[in-house]
Protein backbone atom coordinates (compact mmCIF):
# COMPACT_ATOMS: atom_id res chain seq x y z
CA UNK A 1 0.00 0.00 0.00
CA UNK A 2 1.13 3.75 -1.12
CA UNK A 3 2.27 5.48 1.95
CA UNK A 4 0.66 9.04 2.83
CA UNK A 5 2.40 12.05 2.78
CA UNK A 6 1.74 15.96 4.08
CA UNK A 7 3.37 18.13 1.51
CA UNK A 8 6.39 17.23 -1.49
CA UNK A 9 9.45 19.52 -0.91
CA UNK A 10 10.59 20.63 -4.61
CA UNK A 11 13.65 22.85 -3.80
CA UNK A 12 17.44 23.17 -5.78
CA UNK A 13 20.10 20.73 -4.98
CA UNK A 14 22.43 23.73 -3.33
CA UNK A 15 19.61 24.46 -0.57
CA UNK A 16 18.99 20.61 0.26
CA UNK A 17 20.90 21.87 4.20
CA UNK A 18 18.27 24.73 4.77
CA UNK A 19 14.96 22.78 3.11
CA UNK A 20 16.28 19.11 5.37
CA UNK A 21 16.46 21.56 8.86
CA UNK A 22 12.47 22.42 7.83
CA UNK A 23 11.74 19.20 7.01
CA UNK A 24 12.72 17.65 10.14
CA UNK A 25 10.83 20.79 11.78
CA UNK A 26 7.72 19.47 9.91
CA UNK A 27 8.18 15.73 11.21
CA UNK A 28 8.47 17.29 14.97
CA UNK A 29 5.45 19.26 14.17
CA UNK A 30 3.85 15.74 13.36
CA UNK A 31 3.69 16.07 9.49
CA UNK A 32 4.92 13.50 6.51
CA UNK A 33 7.21 15.32 4.31
CA UNK A 34 8.05 13.57 0.75
CA UNK A 35 11.98 14.09 0.42
CA UNK A 36 14.16 13.20 -2.53
CA UNK A 37 16.75 12.63 0.10
CA UNK A 38 14.41 9.85 2.20
CA UNK A 39 12.07 8.79 -0.33
CA UNK A 40 13.98 7.88 -3.31
CA UNK A 41 14.83 4.11 -3.63
CA UNK A 42 18.14 3.76 -5.18
CA UNK A 43 18.21 2.41 -8.70
CA UNK A 44 14.64 4.21 -9.58
CA UNK A 45 14.31 7.74 -11.03
CA UNK A 46 12.42 10.55 -9.00
CA UNK A 47 10.22 10.71 -12.08
CA UNK A 48 8.64 7.56 -11.44
CA UNK A 49 8.79 7.53 -7.29
CA UNK A 50 7.20 10.76 -7.29
CA UNK A 51 4.62 9.42 -10.09
CA UNK A 52 3.79 6.63 -8.09
CA UNK A 53 3.65 8.49 -4.73
CA UNK A 54 1.31 11.66 -6.54
CA UNK A 55 -1.85 10.69 -5.18
CA UNK A 56 -1.06 10.20 -1.52
CA UNK A 57 0.77 13.93 -1.38
CA UNK A 58 -1.73 16.28 -0.06
CA UNK A 59 0.47 19.87 -0.80
CA UNK A 60 3.67 20.50 -2.05
CA UNK A 61 5.85 23.43 -1.18
CA UNK A 62 8.39 25.43 -3.66
CA UNK A 63 11.65 26.48 -2.25
CA UNK A 64 13.40 29.71 -3.98
CA UNK A 65 17.26 30.03 -2.59
CA UNK A 66 19.61 32.70 -3.29
CA UNK A 67 20.16 31.38 -6.90
CA UNK A 68 16.73 31.14 -7.35
CA UNK A 69 14.82 28.07 -9.04
CA UNK A 70 17.04 25.30 -10.54
CA UNK A 71 16.73 23.52 -13.23
CA UNK A 72 15.68 19.80 -11.43
CA UNK A 73 12.97 22.44 -9.73
CA UNK A 74 11.66 23.63 -12.81
CA UNK A 75 11.31 20.11 -14.33
CA UNK A 76 9.38 19.20 -11.23
CA UNK A 77 7.00 22.08 -11.89
CA UNK A 78 6.44 21.64 -15.24
CA UNK A 79 5.75 17.92 -14.84
CA UNK A 80 4.08 17.68 -11.42
CA UNK A 81 3.44 20.86 -9.79
CA UNK A 82 0.33 22.32 -12.12
CA UNK A 83 -0.97 18.11 -11.35
CA UNK A 84 -1.10 19.34 -7.81
CA UNK A 85 -3.16 22.48 -8.72
CA UNK A 86 -5.23 20.54 -10.97
CA UNK A 87 -5.99 18.06 -8.08
CA UNK A 88 -6.78 21.55 -6.28
CA UNK A 89 -3.81 20.89 -3.38
CA UNK A 90 -1.95 24.04 -1.96
CA UNK A 91 1.23 24.78 -3.85
CA UNK A 92 3.32 26.58 -1.41
CA UNK A 93 6.22 29.53 -2.98
CA UNK A 94 8.63 29.62 0.16
CA UNK A 95 11.08 32.40 -0.18
CA UNK A 96 14.27 30.99 2.30
CA UNK A 97 16.51 32.98 4.19
CA UNK A 98 18.90 33.96 1.36
CA UNK A 99 16.41 34.57 -1.31
CA UNK A 100 17.04 37.35 -3.71
CA UNK A 101 14.79 40.11 -3.04
CA UNK A 102 12.67 39.77 -5.96
CA UNK A 103 12.75 36.25 -7.08
CA UNK A 104 10.98 34.87 -10.14
CA UNK A 105 8.54 32.43 -10.17
CA UNK A 106 6.15 30.58 -13.03
CA UNK A 107 3.36 32.90 -13.93
CA UNK A 108 1.01 30.43 -12.27
CA UNK A 109 2.28 30.93 -8.36
CA UNK A 110 3.01 34.53 -8.81
CA UNK A 111 -0.32 35.71 -7.45
CA UNK A 112 -0.19 33.21 -4.56
CA UNK A 113 1.08 33.92 -0.84
CA UNK A 114 4.63 33.32 -0.48
CA UNK A 115 6.29 31.89 3.32
CA UNK A 116 8.77 34.51 3.69
CA UNK A 117 11.91 33.12 6.01
CA UNK A 118 13.32 36.20 5.40
CA UNK A 119 11.12 37.95 8.44
CA UNK A 120 9.62 36.64 11.71
CA UNK A 121 6.23 38.60 11.35
CA UNK A 122 4.44 36.35 10.33
CA UNK A 123 6.35 33.23 11.94
CA UNK A 124 7.42 31.73 8.55
CA UNK A 125 7.07 27.79 10.30
CA UNK A 126 3.34 28.45 11.60
CA UNK A 127 2.41 30.00 7.96
CA UNK A 128 4.07 26.91 6.51
CA UNK A 129 1.80 24.23 8.53
CA UNK A 130 -1.53 26.31 7.98
CA UNK A 131 -1.05 26.35 4.37
CA UNK A 132 -0.17 23.04 4.08
CA UNK A 133 -2.41 21.41 6.74
CA UNK A 134 -5.33 23.98 6.40
CA UNK A 135 -5.39 24.50 9.85
CA UNK A 136 -4.15 27.60 11.87
CA UNK A 137 -1.82 26.47 15.17
CA UNK A 138 -1.76 28.11 18.56
CA UNK A 139 1.68 27.84 19.34
CA UNK A 140 4.72 29.76 17.32
CA UNK A 141 6.99 27.15 15.80
CA UNK A 142 10.19 28.85 16.56
CA UNK A 143 12.34 28.05 13.82
CA UNK A 144 15.92 29.61 12.62
CA UNK A 145 16.79 28.22 9.16
CA UNK A 146 20.64 28.01 8.01
CA UNK A 147 21.56 30.40 6.08
CA UNK A 148 25.66 29.35 5.64
CA UNK A 149 25.59 25.93 7.27
CA UNK A 150 29.10 24.62 7.28
CA UNK A 151 29.97 21.24 6.41
CA UNK A 152 30.87 19.15 8.83
CA UNK A 153 34.04 17.35 8.96
CA UNK A 154 34.13 14.14 11.48
CA UNK A 155 36.46 12.09 12.31
CA UNK A 156 35.41 8.37 13.80
CA UNK A 157 37.21 6.79 16.59
CA UNK A 158 36.40 3.22 16.79
CA UNK A 159 35.99 2.35 20.77
CA UNK A 160 36.34 -1.26 21.59
CA UNK A 161 33.52 -3.40 20.55
CA UNK A 162 33.11 -1.64 17.33
CA UNK A 163 31.06 1.13 19.39
CA UNK A 164 31.54 4.40 17.13
CA UNK A 165 32.77 7.84 18.49
CA UNK A 166 32.36 10.59 15.61
CA UNK A 167 33.95 13.59 16.87
CA UNK A 168 33.03 16.94 14.61
CA UNK A 169 35.41 19.96 13.35
CA UNK A 170 35.19 23.63 14.85
CA UNK A 171 36.37 25.93 12.83
CA UNK A 172 38.99 28.67 13.71
CA UNK A 173 36.96 31.94 14.59
CA UNK A 174 36.40 34.83 17.02
CA UNK A 175 33.03 35.24 19.35
CA UNK A 176 31.98 37.32 21.83
CA UNK A 177 31.50 35.33 25.19
CA UNK A 178 29.15 35.81 27.29
CA UNK A 179 26.12 38.18 27.84
CA UNK A 180 25.56 41.97 26.94
CA UNK A 181 25.27 44.25 30.39
CA UNK A 182 22.01 44.96 29.46
CA UNK A 183 20.37 41.72 29.14
CA UNK A 184 22.46 40.71 32.48
CA UNK A 185 20.51 43.39 33.87
CA UNK A 186 17.03 42.33 32.12
CA UNK A 187 17.46 38.94 33.63
CA UNK A 188 18.22 39.49 37.02
CA UNK A 189 15.30 41.79 37.10
CA UNK A 190 12.74 39.46 35.65
CA UNK A 191 13.79 36.26 37.66
CA UNK A 192 15.11 38.23 40.78
CA UNK A 193 18.13 36.25 40.91
CA UNK A 194 21.63 37.45 39.69
CA UNK A 195 23.21 34.38 38.72
CA UNK A 196 23.10 35.75 35.19
CA UNK A 197 25.93 37.89 36.29
CA UNK A 198 27.86 35.12 36.14
CA UNK A 199 27.58 35.27 32.12
CA UNK A 200 29.78 39.15 32.36
CA UNK A 201 31.97 41.08 31.83
CA UNK A 202 30.85 39.91 27.74
CA UNK A 203 34.16 40.00 25.93
CA UNK A 204 36.10 38.59 22.82
CA UNK A 205 37.74 34.97 22.35
CA UNK A 206 40.09 33.54 19.55
CA UNK A 207 39.98 30.12 18.74
CA UNK A 208 41.66 27.47 17.34
CA UNK A 209 40.64 24.62 15.32
CA UNK A 210 39.64 22.05 17.23
CA UNK A 211 37.06 18.90 17.54
CA UNK A 212 34.43 18.49 19.64
CA UNK A 213 32.24 15.41 19.97
CA UNK A 214 28.89 15.19 17.89
CA UNK A 215 26.85 14.92 21.33
CA UNK A 216 26.94 13.53 24.70
CA UNK A 217 29.25 11.05 25.99
CA UNK A 218 26.41 8.13 25.30
CA UNK A 219 25.93 4.98 27.67
CA UNK A 220 27.24 2.51 25.25
CA UNK A 221 30.62 4.54 24.56
CA UNK A 222 30.85 4.72 28.21
CA UNK A 223 30.39 1.26 28.81
CA UNK A 224 32.71 0.49 26.11
CA UNK A 225 35.91 2.33 27.81
CA UNK A 226 34.57 1.98 30.93
CA UNK A 227 33.28 -1.25 31.52
CA UNK A 228 30.59 -0.02 33.70
CA UNK A 229 27.46 1.98 33.03
CA UNK A 230 26.33 4.36 35.93
CA UNK A 231 23.48 5.96 34.48
CA UNK A 232 20.23 5.61 36.24
CA UNK A 233 18.27 5.77 33.02
CA UNK A 234 18.51 2.71 31.77
CA UNK A 235 15.91 0.20 31.02
CA UNK A 236 16.41 -3.59 31.25
CA UNK A 237 13.03 -3.59 29.15
CA UNK A 238 14.07 -0.34 26.94
CA UNK A 239 17.24 0.39 24.62
CA UNK A 240 18.69 3.65 26.09
CA UNK A 241 22.54 2.89 25.13
CA UNK A 242 22.06 5.81 22.84
CA UNK A 243 20.97 7.85 25.96
CA UNK A 244 23.41 10.31 27.39
CA UNK A 245 25.60 8.44 30.45
CA UNK A 246 24.77 10.34 33.38
CA UNK A 247 25.86 10.56 37.20
CA UNK A 248 29.32 10.88 36.14
CA UNK A 249 31.13 13.13 37.97
CA UNK A 250 34.28 15.33 36.68
CA UNK A 251 37.10 12.91 37.74
CA UNK A 252 34.94 10.83 36.20
CA UNK A 253 35.01 12.38 33.18
CA UNK A 254 38.70 12.93 33.36
CA UNK A 255 39.28 9.15 33.87
CA UNK A 256 37.52 8.44 31.12
CA UNK A 257 39.47 11.44 28.72
CA UNK A 258 42.54 9.74 30.35
CA UNK A 259 41.68 6.03 29.60
CA UNK A 260 40.81 7.25 25.63
CA UNK A 261 43.65 9.29 25.52
CA UNK A 262 46.10 6.01 26.57
CA UNK A 263 44.61 4.03 24.41
CA UNK A 264 44.69 6.07 21.04
CA UNK A 265 47.39 8.51 21.76
CA UNK A 266 45.43 11.32 21.02
CA UNK A 267 44.43 14.74 23.14
CA UNK A 268 41.15 13.68 24.18
CA UNK A 269 39.89 16.15 27.34
CA UNK A 270 36.74 18.21 28.21
CA UNK A 271 36.08 21.11 26.35
CA UNK A 272 37.04 24.42 27.49
CA UNK A 273 33.94 27.42 28.86
CA UNK A 274 34.69 29.07 25.73
CA UNK A 275 35.19 26.46 23.20
CA UNK A 276 31.92 25.02 24.44
CA UNK A 277 30.13 28.35 23.90
CA UNK A 278 31.64 28.88 20.53
CA UNK A 279 30.40 25.63 19.71
CA UNK A 280 27.08 25.90 20.80
CA UNK A 281 26.31 29.32 19.10
CA UNK A 282 28.21 28.10 15.88
CA UNK A 283 27.85 32.12 14.63
CA UNK A 284 24.41 32.38 16.07
CA UNK A 285 24.08 35.60 18.78
CA UNK A 286 20.79 34.50 19.87
CA UNK A 287 19.75 32.71 23.33
CA UNK A 288 19.63 29.56 21.45
CA UNK A 289 21.26 28.62 18.25
CA UNK A 290 17.80 28.32 17.17
CA UNK A 291 16.64 31.67 18.24
CA UNK A 292 15.57 34.03 20.83
CA UNK A 293 13.60 31.16 22.71
CA UNK A 294 12.89 27.04 23.18
CA UNK A 295 9.92 25.08 22.63
CA UNK A 296 10.25 21.32 23.53
CA UNK A 297 10.04 20.09 20.09
CA UNK A 298 13.48 21.68 19.92
CA UNK A 299 15.07 20.16 23.27
CA UNK A 300 14.53 18.46 26.47
CA UNK A 301 14.28 20.51 29.10
CA UNK A 302 11.51 20.92 31.90
CA UNK A 303 8.38 22.42 29.84
CA UNK A 304 6.70 23.14 33.07
CA UNK A 305 8.67 26.08 32.55
CA UNK A 306 8.97 28.70 29.46
CA UNK A 307 11.55 31.30 28.24
CA UNK A 308 10.39 35.01 26.42
CA UNK A 309 7.30 34.53 24.71
CA UNK A 310 7.82 30.75 24.47
CA UNK A 311 5.11 28.35 25.81
CA UNK A 312 4.84 25.78 28.02
CA UNK A 313 5.31 22.17 26.85
CA UNK A 314 6.85 18.65 27.93
CA UNK A 315 8.19 17.70 30.69
CA UNK A 316 9.92 14.59 29.65
CA UNK A 317 11.73 13.24 33.08
CA UNK A 318 14.35 11.66 31.93
CA UNK A 319 17.02 11.93 29.30
CA UNK A 320 16.41 11.18 25.63
CA UNK A 321 18.63 9.42 22.69
CA UNK A 322 20.95 11.97 21.39
CA UNK A 323 20.32 13.40 17.98
CA UNK A 324 16.57 13.30 19.01
CA UNK A 325 16.42 16.94 18.08
CA UNK A 326 17.86 19.24 14.81
CA UNK A 327 21.65 20.17 15.03
CA UNK A 328 23.54 23.57 14.93
CA UNK A 329 25.13 24.96 12.38
CA UNK A 330 28.67 23.06 13.03
CA UNK A 331 26.86 19.93 12.94
CA UNK A 332 26.23 19.72 16.85
CA UNK A 333 23.43 17.92 18.44
CA UNK A 334 22.23 17.96 22.69
CA UNK A 335 24.21 21.34 23.43
CA UNK A 336 20.53 22.77 25.31
CA UNK A 337 19.21 20.42 27.34
CA UNK A 338 19.42 16.80 27.83
CA UNK A 339 21.77 16.53 30.33
CA UNK A 340 24.45 19.24 31.94
CA UNK A 341 28.38 19.21 30.45
CA UNK A 342 31.36 18.76 32.21
CA UNK A 343 33.78 21.13 31.34
CA UNK A 344 37.52 21.58 31.78
CA UNK A 345 37.70 24.94 33.68
CA UNK A 346 37.31 25.81 37.35
CA UNK A 347 34.79 27.75 38.61
CA UNK A 348 35.50 31.49 38.74
CA UNK A 349 32.49 34.24 39.72
CA UNK A 350 32.64 36.06 36.45
CA UNK A 351 34.74 36.51 33.52
CA UNK A 352 37.53 39.47 34.87
CA UNK A 353 40.58 38.01 33.75
CA UNK A 354 39.22 35.18 31.72
CA UNK A 355 41.43 33.49 28.84
CA UNK A 356 41.27 35.33 25.23
CA UNK A 357 42.65 32.15 23.29
CA UNK A 358 39.91 29.70 24.24
CA UNK A 359 41.54 27.80 26.96
CA UNK A 360 40.25 26.56 30.12
CA UNK A 361 40.49 28.89 33.03
CA UNK A 362 42.53 26.90 36.03
CA UNK A 363 44.59 29.65 37.19
CA UNK A 364 43.88 32.33 40.41
CA UNK A 365 41.42 29.63 40.86
CA UNK A 366 38.61 31.25 43.55
CA UNK A 367 36.75 27.66 44.06
CA UNK A 368 38.97 25.15 42.64
CA UNK A 369 36.70 21.95 44.17
CA UNK A 370 33.94 23.67 42.02
CA UNK A 371 34.10 22.80 37.95
CA UNK A 372 31.99 24.57 34.61
CA UNK A 373 28.56 23.06 33.30
CA UNK A 374 27.42 23.69 30.40
CA UNK A 375 23.96 23.15 28.36
CA UNK A 376 20.97 22.86 30.92
CA UNK A 377 19.67 19.60 31.09
CA UNK A 378 16.09 17.37 30.83
CA UNK A 379 15.12 18.76 34.98
CA UNK A 380 16.02 22.48 34.39
CA UNK A 381 14.55 25.57 33.05
CA UNK A 382 15.40 27.02 29.70
CA UNK A 383 16.92 30.18 30.59
CA UNK A 384 19.44 27.81 32.36
CA UNK A 385 19.71 25.88 28.74
CA UNK A 386 20.85 29.19 27.13
CA UNK A 387 23.80 29.41 25.18
CA UNK A 388 25.58 31.60 27.72
CA UNK A 389 24.88 29.99 30.90
CA UNK A 390 27.14 29.18 33.54
CA UNK A 391 26.75 26.42 36.10
CA UNK A 392 28.62 25.17 38.62
CA UNK A 393 28.54 21.99 40.78
CA UNK A 394 31.45 20.37 43.17
CA UNK A 395 33.62 17.77 40.94
CA UNK A 396 33.04 14.76 43.17
CA UNK A 397 29.60 14.93 42.71
CA UNK A 398 26.90 12.65 40.47
CA UNK A 399 23.33 13.27 39.53
CA UNK A 400 21.06 12.04 36.72
CA UNK A 401 21.31 14.94 34.78
CA UNK A 402 24.92 15.34 34.53
CA UNK A 403 26.97 14.20 31.31
CA UNK A 404 30.12 14.87 29.61
CA UNK A 405 30.85 15.60 25.77
CA UNK A 406 34.70 14.90 24.66
CA UNK A 407 37.17 17.68 23.15
CA UNK A 408 39.82 16.77 21.13
CA UNK A 409 42.83 19.13 19.44
CA UNK A 410 45.09 17.64 16.71
CA UNK A 411 48.50 19.30 15.78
Amino acid sequence: MTEQFDVFLCHNSEDKPQVIEIAEQLKQCGLRPWLDKWELRPGHSWQDVLEENMEQINAAAVFVGKNGLGPWQRREINAFLRKFVNRECPVIPILLPDAPKEPKLPTFLEEIMWVDFRTSDPEPMSQLIWGITGERIDQQINFKAQTNPVASTVITEILPKGILLEMVKIPAGSFLMGTEETEVIRLCKEYEIDFFKREMPQHPVNLQEFYLGKYPVTQEQYQAMMGNNPSDFKDDFKDNSKNPVEKVSWNDAQAFCQKLKDETKKNYRLPSEAEWEYACRAGTTTSFYFGETISTDQANYNGNYTFGKGKKGVYRKTTTPVESFSANNFGLYDLHGNVWEWCEDAWHENYENAPKDGSSWNENDSQVSFRSLRGGSWHFYPRDCRSAYRGRINADNRFNNIGFRLALFLL
